[in-house]
């Protein structure tokens, strides 16, 4: 049941994926290798990302009663800020790389990076805790999730 449960949670996630490629038409312009290359660029991004850090003990105290006369808060959003900027970059580059057409390029990169991110976020916990011997709605969630991201992306 559990082998079950795994395949029902993988075919929500990953097949949408495979159908858009299928039938929007990027089989026929050979673009698997650039959508490689896509998600290639989506995970050199994220390495290249800080950790998002936790600015709030960098005041003092951490205590917001007390003023210590700096605004780390401030800077902490604006890092916050920039760390999103990578993600546009990325795009960008991955954009750039494609050829063709203008609406080929958009759905190249965009299928790449989307891809990457199911494969780099949801995978691990989608092969550990579905195989698992309770049923749990938490991984069909997860296979809804990257639908989501699908169409976001």
């Amino acid at each position: 049941m559990t082998l079950f449960h795994f395949g029902n949670c993988f075919a929500l996630a990953y097949f949408p994926y495979f159908i858009t490629y299928k039938c929007s038409g990027l089989s026929e312009y050979s673009a698997f290798w650039r959508c490689v290359q896509a998600g290639a660029t989506y995970v050199l991004v994220q390495l290249g990302k800080p950790p998002n850090p936790n600015w709030e003990g960098l005041g003092g105290t951490g205590d917001p009663k007390i003023q210590t006369g700096t605004n780390w808060e401030g800077l902490g959003e604006f890092l916050r800020a920039t760390v999103d900027v990578a993600d546009l970059g990325g795009l960008q580059l991955a954009l750039g790389r494609g050829g063709g057409r203008g609406e080929l390029r958009i759905l190249v990169a965009a299928l790449g990076w989307a891809s990457a991110e199911l494969l780099t976020a949801r995978c691990v916990p989608l092969w550990v805790g579905a195989r698992g011997v309770e049923f749990d709605w938490r991984h069909l969630q997860m296979g809804l999730d990257s639908n989501i991201s699908l169409v976001r992306t």
